[in-house]
């Protein structure tokens, strides 16, 4: 029987993907919900998996666009029985096909080149060439000390290689271009590379346009004191981690305190719908996060009601999903305001563009122990820049300074997390 595997309809607006890879090559024996393909929307990348094993026949090539709902691939399921005998022969060792038993001379003819290769070769080097039967083959050190503890030699690596798939053929075919050309080419020649944009990539080329057209975007700065933060941490880190599992980091205090802050300036929290504006009574806040596809904003939702462990632990989960491209449309969509760390690269200060819909995003940046003048005596203090980006069609001038000094008060008084404010004022009910 021959069934159709279709691209999924990753979200609502989403009418278009990118097979961005086959992670099989055509003709393949795969097994039910095996993954088989890296779908790459504007949004996020998605994998495919097969819904029955069998053989697969590629439809759609790696690289070009296809529709959602369209065939990617067909599987012929009467011959499924492939794949477990596959799964089954390779369990019990069938890489003796390409790969023959040494003999203990052998192992001893290696042990003794390899002591050799490490006495002659300089110690520094970065990469260098195995005098074997590969003589083209480089190794790093890392893969040299591997290979000196299995006591095995590059040639035994290589037979381990019981097949080489689509990828690994790739892989060595471009890296043998690439030793033609730098053998060519003299030194210091000039070179040049092009890669297709993502689709990804793409979108967010397009946004980050548009938010530049059509907002009227300005930024607000101020600065932290992170003392009080900084010695909490180090205070309580141990016991945190004991009883939560998950290390207390900087994030999860100005998601907090950026959650507190948007109750008192509801604007900040807010976006334009068409002649509409439109107030949300909640905080679901996107954190920004690189990832090798480029930059994903997963959305924290509710972040008002949770607490500091809560957050750190929804914070990992999901910049550890987007990372390794098992983020969900849902989990990208619909969040009020976001939060954006440079520092974490070294940023000392930054003017972080809006994410749209949004009216407001909070850029955090790196900690420097910087002179600052308290009660007339200057000290020393570990201070942080944020800055606060707006849509000031949205957002007033007093309300976004207002707002980021908020934010500021806040971080530097983290118990005033516990009652959303100033405590003194609340007993005094002002």
């Amino acid at each position: 029987m021959i069934i159709d595997i279709k691209i999924p309809t990753p979200g609502e607006s989403i009418t278009e993907v990118e097979i961005a890879s086959w992670l099989v090559e055509d003709g393949a024996i795969v097994e039910k919900d095996q993954e088989i393909a890296e779908i790459e929307s504007d949004k996020a990348t998605l994998m495919l998996t097969a819904e029955e094993g069998g053989e697969i026949a590629i439809k759609a090539p790696e690289g070009e666009s296809i529709k959602v709902g369209s065939v990617a691939c067909t599987i012929d399921t009467s011959k499924a029985d492939q794949a477990t005998e596959s799964k089954a022969g390779a369990s019990t060792g069938d890489k003796t096909d390409v790969q023959d038993d040494q003999s203990e001379s052998e192992k001893e003819k290696n042990k003794e080149k390899k002591s050799d290769d490490k006495t002659s070769a300089p110690s520094n080097d970065k990469v260098k060439t195995v005098d074997e039967e590969h003589s083209q083959v480089k190794t790093t050190p890392v893969a040299d000390k591997i290979m000196q503890a299995h006591e095995v030699s590059v040639d035994d690596v290589l037979k381990g290689l019981a097949r080489l798939d689509k990828k690994t053929t790739e892989r060595g075919i471009e890296g043998l271009k690439a030793t033609d050309t730098n053998e060519a080419q003299p030194a210091g020649e000039r070179s040049t590379e092009r890669k297709k944009m993502s689709s990804l990539r793409k979108k967010i080329s397009e946004r980050l346009v548009k938010v530049k057209n059509e907002t009227a975007m300005l930024t607000t700065f101020n600065e932290v004191d992170m003392s009080a933060v900084m010695d909490m941490r180090k205070k309580y880190q141990k016991k945190f981690t004991e009883k939560h599992g998950i290390k207390l980091g900087f994030m999860s205090f100005f998601t907090k305190a950026a959650a507190v802050a948007l109750k008192s300036f509801p604007e900040v929290n807010a976006m334009i719908d068409e002649n509409e504006l439109v107030y949300f009574n909640y905080a679901d806040i996107g954190i920004a996060v690189q990832t090798p596809k480029g930059l994903m904003v997963p959305v924290i939702r509710n972040t008002g009601d949770k607490s500091l462990a809560q957050l750190e632990s929804d914070i990992a989960e999901t910049a550890t999903k987007a990372r390794n491209g098992k983020i969900t449309i849902d989990e990208l969509q619909g969040g009020t305001f976001s939060i954006t760390n440079g520092g974490i690269f070294g940023s000392m200060l930054s003017t972080p563009i809006i994410n749209p819909p949004q009216a407001g995003i909070l850029g955090m940046h790196n900690i420097q122990e910087r002179p600052v003048a308290i009660n007339g005596q200057v000290v020393v203090r570990p201070m942080m820049y944020i800055a606060l980006s707006y849509d000031h069609r949205v957002i007033d001038g007093k309300s976004s300074v207002g707002f980021l000094k908020m934010i500021k008060d806040l971080i530097e008084n983290p118990v005033m997390l516990l009652s959303g404010g100033d405590a003194n004022e609340q007993l005094l009910e002002l």
